[in-house]
């Protein structure tokens, strides 16, 4: 890690080529994510896992997201179809002892499936709070439409993860839930008020503050920043995610190769960490894209270190949960699950 830079970076294909191996190998991002687009077999991901740490020369993390539902990146026979997060939050509403204990089991078995291929960190939970006539980026993904229960279930999934062995990053600080729009085309404006943000879209965020990593949200809130949204505002980051809900591990960007985002990628990367972002992710693979980033980032180091650093030592070594055992008693709360 000692020459690790402020980067995550996915790469285009299911192997490496000679321009990626170089460009890792120069430019040593601290961590790297996986797409649908990089994945076929089993022993095709576990090679394409310990060639890109082969890169950096160090057991770097390796991301995905894995949430269930439709964003959900391993797929049989690599791992199974799971349910969505709504499901769990509907589960819940009936009988929360059983909502808590699927929520748990249904993280233990990401972190299984994840394992079994290199793979240690999951861009879950979610916990974005949806509002009606927000748009449907979020929906399903959602644990429910109250803080309360996606407090609750979001720090199930985690604790889930961490059981594993698999480190969560909860997504996307400080609250998608209420954006109109879609970042992967558009930048959603946020009109609400700050006390309307901080009992509702905050909440989640402020007691699961203590989680090692997040990932932020490419959203305006008008009530603190009018001009940039919150992955490269200074004012989200210092007063809200740092100050109000008091999150001091590891800020990840979401990907910047989204089109909420203006300007060009040395651009983006530089108002990222000018804003006090410590990692700046891009996932596409696109190498001229990925040249931009590289260009405006720097070496992890100071307090981003730090977070970085406490962020991977709260990975604990896996508990010893039986997989077959845990499987079958997901598999009463949700048997369609293969």
């Amino acid at each position: 890690m000692n020459e690790s830079q402020t980067l995550i970076l996915g790469c285009a294909g299911k192997s490496l080529t000679r321009e990626e191996i170089s460009f890792y190998r120069n430019e040593m991002p601290w961590g790297f994510i996986l797409f649908a687009r990089n994945i076929a077999e089993a022993e095709q991901v576990r090679d394409l896992v310990a060639h890109l740490r082969d890169c950096v020369g160090w057991h770097a993390p390796v991301f995905i997201d894995q949430e269930g539902g439709r964003v959900q990146r391993l797929r049989p026979p690599l791992a199974p179809n799971y349910p969505a997060a709504a499901a769990l939050g509907a589960l819940y509403c009936k009988d929360a002892e059983a909502g808590l204990r699927a929520t748990w089991l249904l993280s233990r078995l990401h972190a299984f499936d994840l394992l079994r291929y290199g793979i240690n960190a999951d861009c879950l939970p979610v916990l974005d709070v949806p509002v009606e006539g927000a748009s449907d980026v979020i929906g399903q993904r959602a644990y429910g439409k109250e803080p309360e229960i996606v407090s609750t279930l979001g720090r199930a999934a985690a604790d889930g993860l961490m059981a594993g062995g698999v480190l969560p990053v909860m997504k996307h600080m400080p609250g998608h839930g209420r954006a109109a729009a879609d970042t992967h085309f558009e930048l959603p404006i946020v009109t609400a008020s700050l006390d309307e943000l901080r009992r509702h879209d905050f909440a989640p965020f402020e007691v699961l503050r203590d989680l090692p990593a997040a990932m932020t949200a490419h959203v305006v809130y008008q009530a603190v920043d009018p001009d940039n949204p919150a992955t490269t505002s200074g004012k989200v980051v210092e007063e809200v995610i740092r100050g109000l809900i008091g999150f001091d591990g590891l800020l990840i960007s979401d990907d910047t190769s989204m089109k909420a985002l203006s300007g060009d990628f040395p651009t983006k990367a530089a108002s990222i960490l000018a804003a006090g972002v410590d990692i700046v992710l891009h996932c596409n693979g696109e190498m001229d894209e990925m040249r931009g980033i590289v260009s405006r980032t720097k070496p992890l180091e100071g307090a981003s270190r730090a977070r970085a650093e406490r962020a991977l030592a709260a990975i604990p070594e896996p508990d010893e949960g039986r997989e077959a055992d845990l499987r079958a008693e997901f598999a009463e709360y949700f048997e369609a699950v293969a």
